[in-house]
C-alpha cells in the first residue's frame, strides 16, 4: 500500500537530476520506504537497492579500491557503459563511503539515491567531500496531516486562517486522531499499529534502538545511563528555556559533556531548540533556547509528562511545517509560546479564552505582528481568533 508523504513530490522531482539525493531522519521515520517508491517510480531500468545493515552488503562499499566495487555490480549483471540508480541506506554504517559515492559520481553515469539517520553524519562527513553534487531532504515523523493519510481520513491542508474556522462535525470526527498524534506521535509504524500497548511498546523499541545504536555509531558514549536521564530530564522540560547549569547539576556530569550531548541530541533528529526573537534587549529575554521533542510519543515515554505540556509539544511539531519557528517572552515573564516565519503569533492553551488572545496580542505589538491566535486543545469556548490544534495539519 503506497502511502504518500506530503514530502515524496519534491524527491519525485529531484530523481531525474544527477544530484544525489540524501534522506536524512531520525531512524524508523519512513526513509526505506520513501526510497523503495522512488525506485519504483523511476524510469532507469537497471537499478539497485542495497541495506548496508547487511554484513555482506558493507563489505562491497568497504572495498579500498572502488574499482572493485564496480567489478562485483558487473558480474551481478550490471552495464555501467548505461545509466544506472543505486540506492543505499543507511550510509553512517561504511566510514569512507562519502570519498566512494564522489569517485563513483564522477567516474560513472549513476543516480545515486542514499539515506542517513544523523544530520552530524551528513554535515560533518558527508557534506564537505560532496559539495554540489546532492540536495539533502530531512525526512520527520508524521505531522497531523500525514497521520490522518495514514489512517484513511480524508483532510485538505489549512492556512492559519481556514483553521480559525472552527466547525464542529469536524472537530468530533477528527478528535479521536488528535489525541492519537498528542499522545503517541507519528512514527509510522506507531500510527498504523492497532493497540495503545503495540504504540507504546514499539515507541520505547525505537528509543532504545535511538540510544544504544544510532548514538554509540556516531559518537564515543561511555555510559548511555546519563543520555537516557538527560532525555528524560528534557523531556519534563518540555516548552521551557534550556539551563545548561541546572541540568548538569541534576545529572551529575560536565557541563562540556552535557552540552556536546545536546548538539547530538539535536543532530539526530531527537529534539529541536528554538530560538527567542528580541527587539529590545534591555527588556527581552534574549539567549536562552526552549527545547522540544520532534515526536511526541517519545516525548512522553517517560509517563511524567503533563497534558499541558504534550499538548505544547504537538503544536510545535504542527507549527515547524509551516516555518520558522521561535518564542518570545520579555524578563517579566509575559510570553508568545510561537511565532512563525516572524509573521504570526501563537498561545497555546489547553483550555483557550478571549482573554489569552488578548494578552498576545497585546505582546505582538512589540514585534509589530498584528496576525495572532490562540491554539486550543478542548473547544469550551469559540471566538474569533480561536484554532483547535486539529485544524492545523
Amino acid at each position: 500500500m503506497f502511502l504518500e508523504r506530503d514530502i515524496y513530490p519534491s524527491l519525485v522531482q529531484h530523481l531525474p537530476k544527477r544530484q544525489i539525493t540524501v534522506l536524512t531522519g531520525m531512524r524508523r521515520t519512513g526513509k526505506t520506504s520513501l526510497v523503495k517508491q522512488l525506485l519504483a517510480q523511476s524510469n532507469i531500468q537497471q537499478k539497485h537497492y542495497f541495506d548496508l545493515e547487511r554484513i555482506d552488503i558493507r563489505a562491497i562499499f568497504s572495498e579500498p579500491n572502488y574499482e572493485t566495487i564496480i567489478h562485483a555490480l558487473t558480474q551481478q549483471g550490471t552495464d555501467f557503459s548505461k545509466k544506472v540508480l543505486i540506492a543505499i541506506d543507511e550510509i553512517q554504517l561504511v566510514p569512507n563511503l562519502p570519498s566512494v559515492l564522489k569517485y563513483l559520481y564522477d567516474t560513472y553515469d549513476i543516480k545515486f539515491i542514499v539515506t542517513g539517520s544523523s544530520a552530524y553524519y551528513m554535515k560533518n562527513q558527508f557534506s564537505e567531500s560532496l559539495a554540489g553534487r546532492k540536495k539533502i531532504f530531512e525526512i520527520f515523523p508524521l505531522h497531523f496531516g500525514e497521520l490522518l493519510k495514514f489512517n484513511g481520513v480524508s483532510a485538505i491542508p489549512l492556512n492559519f486562517s481556514q483553521s480559525a474556522n472552527y466547525i464542529s462535525s469536524e472537530y468530533e470526527r477528527l478528535k479521536m486522531y488528535y489525541d492519537d498524534y498528542i499522545n503517541f506521535g507519528g512514527f509510522p509504524e506507531v500510527v498504523l499499529a492497532d493497540s495503545a500497548a503495540d504504540k507504546r511498546d514499539l515507541i520505547s523499541d525505537i528509543l532504545s534502538s535511538y540510544i544504544n545504536f544510532d548514538l554509540n555509531l556516531l559518537s564515543d558514549i561511555r555510559d548511555p545511563t546519563n543520555l537516557y536521564k538527560l532525555i528524560k530530564l528534557l523531556s519534563v522540560r518540555i516548552g521551557t528555556k534550556l539551563d545548561v547549569s541546572k541540568i548538569t547539576s541534576v545529572i551529575g556530569i560536565p557541563r562540556a559533556t552535557v552540552e556536546n550531548y545536546l548538539e547530538l541530541l539535536e543532530k539526530s533528529y531527537l529534539i529541536k531548540t528554538i530560538p527567542v526573537l528580541s527587539t529590545s534587549p534591555d527588556r527581552e529575554i534574549v539567549k536562552a533556547k526552549k527545547v522540544y521533542f520532534l515526536d511526541n510519543g517519545v516525548a512522553s515515554l517517560s509517563g511524567e509528562l503533563g497534558s499541558g505540556s504534550k499538548f505544547e509539544n504537538a503544536v510545535f511539531n504542527q507549527l515547524m511545517h509551516k516555518g520558522e519557528v521561535a518564542y518570545y517572552q520579555l524578563k517579566t515573564g509575559r510570553e508568545i509560546d510561537f511565532v512563525v516565519d516572524k509573521n504570526y503569533c501563537f498561545a497555546v492553551k489547553e483550555t483557550a479564552t478571549e482573554t489569552d488572545l488578548k494578552n498576545v496580542q497585546s505582546l505582538a505589538k512589540n514585534l509589530e505582528i498584528a496576525t495572532c491566535y490562540v491554539i486550543g486543545r478542548h473547544p469550551v469556548k469559540k471566538f474569533e481568533g480561536f484554532i483547535w490544534g486539529g485544524f492545523i495539519r
